[in-house]
């Protein structure tokens, strides 16, 4: 795509733009947690304050979102409260979704893939978010995959992220990433966490030690010109994280009556968030949002080490 072209459907804020000039870190972090992944104002308060750990740890933050039909790369403030305000009313955009919106000039939450395709886009090759998506329960019969994995086969990203969410099939996700190629490391663990929980009985390809060594596999990666990204799990912190079977007895419950209201696609996870929130009393989402500023810091200094 031309330049000409690409700027009519891509826009990147003023300081986003001066950081990737001058060789600064930059973070990705997508939309859909503002508009789907917690009520108002929580959703707006998490966001802003997920920015500023960013900018604490020393890199500059990139929230992506499209907004009238452009993926804005580096999202205001306002920008932000105007999606957190509208909760549900803006689609949950993935790729499959990502001409349409474009086309018609309409709004969209970025999922962990469109945040992948905006990121890479703008030129930014760190994204940290809360969980990646992955292969569905029961996926076997239904081929409920998400578009997550496919395109961590072919987007030059890196990935922090604290799993995949806990709600899918863990083994089956890992090996489908396998299969296509994707490098999945561990930060300072040899198992794969499962988002509110740190244990998940699956082991991860490689352990990581440090920010450093992390960001030089990548390196190593984009040097050879090896198509798509990288996954860095990183375990949600102790002191917030569940009960394995206590999550997983919440997890069945929900998956449970999502089968009876016959609720699929796009629909499930965040069915499935709300009601285990629900079941938890509120525990889930204290999980989630701690473990997402988490993957953050960690993020901030993966792109740190990156751009020496």
């Amino acid at each position: 795509m031309s330049h000409e072209a690409l700027a009519r459907y891509l826009q990147v804020s003023d300081e986003v733009q001066a950081a990737l000039r001058e060789g600064k870190p930059v973070v990705a972090l997508e939309s859909t947690i503002i508009s789907h992944g917690m009520p108002y104002p929580k959703n707006v308060e998490t966001a802003l304050h997920v920015e500023e750990i960013i900018r604490q740890h020393g890199a500059v933050p990139a929230t992506i979102a499209i907004i009238r039909g452009k993926m804005t790369v580096g999202c205001t403030a306002e920008q932000i409260e105007y999606l957190g305000k509208r909760g549900l009313d803006v689609s949950k955009a993935s790729r499959r979704d990502l001409p349409v919106l474009l086309a018609k000039g309409e709004d969209g939450a970025t999922t962990v893939t469109t945040t992948m395709i905006a990121a890479s886009l703008a030129g930014i090759r760190v994204f940290a978010t809360g969980g990646i998506g992955g292969v569905h329960r029961g996926a076997t019969t239904t081929m409920d995959i998400s578009a997550d994995l496919e395109e961590l086969a072919q987007t030059p990203v890196l990935v922090v992220c604290a799993g995949c969410k806990s709600i899918l099939d863990i083994g089956l996700t890992l090996e489908y990433l396998e299969t296509k190629g994707v490098p999945v490391l561990g930060y300072k663990t040899q198992e794969m966490p499962a988002f509110y929980t740190t244990h998940s009985g699956f082991q991860v390809d490689y352990a990581m030690s440090s920010p450093e060594e992390a960001a030089a596999v990548f390196r190593a990666k984009l040097d050879c010109g090896l198509r798509g990204g990288m996954l860095l799990a990183n375990p949600i912190p102790d002191a917030y994280a569940m009960d394995l079977d206590y999550i997983n007895a919440n997890i069945e419950a929900a998956l449970a009556e999502c089968d009876r209201l016959g609720i699929h696609g796009k629909a499930i996870t965040p069915f499935l968030l709300d009601k285990i929130q629900k079941l938890t009393g509120g525990a889930s989402l204290e999980a989630n949002i701690q473990l997402v500023y988490n993957n953050v810091a960690l993020g901030a200094e993966v792109a740190k080490a990156l751009v020496k």
